[in-house]
């Protein structure tokens, strides 16, 4: 597998967010560089698939903060597509949205998406899960990728956010999950 350890566009999106971010900067953008390196082993990528990828990538998440909130689907669907609409790609709109809405779905995305909706959703799951979901990648694949881009307790927090949200909603304490 081949690791890049710059991605130009990465850099892009996520540096003039750090602020917000704050101390999870670094954690967050290796967790978009994990799942990144996880979709181009699942994807060859062809015209903007790339870009697509990493548009997705720097924006699934990027809701949750500021404030720690775990529903962050929606927040982070409408700064991907104010980023889009700033660049002129308004055309990249419905499948970016699809890719940042069902990262989570927890089975396959419906054949009516996208092709690159499935191949982010396996790419999250393999981060989300550490690697226990693989979807034909090797646990030497998974470890070469977490090596490079280590973990700097990204899930701790999401753990510590889903603690504190469980308080507001006892009976649906990770909304952005679907089935």
């Amino acid at each position: 597998m081949h690791i890049r350890t710059h991605i130009p566009l990465l850099e892009e999106i996520l540096s003039p967010r750090a602020t917000v971010i704050g101390a999870q900067y670094e954690a967050y953008k290796n967790h978009v560089c994990r799942v990144l390196h996880f979709c181009f082993a699942f994807h060859q990528c062809e015209g903007d698939d790339e870009a697509k990828l990493v548009t997705a990538a720097c924006f699934h998440d990027l809701g949750m903060w500021p404030g720690d909130v775990i529903d962050y689907l929606e927040p982070s669907i409408r700064l991907a597509q104010e980023y889009l609409k700033e660049r002129c790609l308004e055309s990249w709109i419905p499948e970016i949205t699809q890719m940042i809405d069902l990262h989570h779905r927890f089975r396959k995305a419906p054949a009516s998406a996208n092709p690159l909706v499935e191949v982010f959703r396996e790419g999250d799951w393999v981060d989300a899960t550490m690697g226990l979901r693989r979807f034909g990648l090797t646990r030497g694949q998974v470890k070469e990728v977490q090596v490079v881009f280590p973990n700097l307790g990204f899930h701790s927090n999401l753990i510590r956010i889903t603690r504190k949200e469980f308080w507001k909603r006892p009976l649906n304490p990770l909304p952005m999950m679907k089935w």
